[in-house]
């Protein structure tokens, strides 16, 4: 079953990791909206998102969505920055926030 999540558990994977040295670039800066805050948020739901689909949950749709959710805010707030980590950051919540919609569509 786990193959049938396969693109998504890496887009999920890949979030993470851009959120991630998103979060540490900005943790020292200084920032006028909710970046850093949502990438640690979505950090969370992507490692959910990954736990739920390797194990198959019956609410691993509900939760992709939710997923796609706080990858599309923490988008919209990573684009707000000129830096690139931030710019790498949104583009992969993109991608992540798509992946997670197909899977639960």
């Amino acid at each position: 079953m786990i193959r049938n999540y396969e693109s998504c558990i890496k887009a999920c994977q890949q979030c993470f990791i851009d959120c991630q040295h998103c979060l540490t670039q900005m943790s020292p800066m200084e920032s006028h909206n909710s970046c850093p805050n949502c990438c640690a948020q979505c950090i969370d739901a992507c490692l959910i998102a990954v736990k739920f689909m390797i194990s198959d949950s019956p609410f691993v749709k509900e939760y992709c969505l939710l997923c796609a959710e706080v990858c599309e805010w923490c988008a919209k707030e990573c684009q707000q920055h000129n830096h690139e980590h931030c710019q790498i950051c949104a583009a992969s919540c993109l991608v992540c926030a798509e992946a997670c919609r197909k899977l639960a569509a």
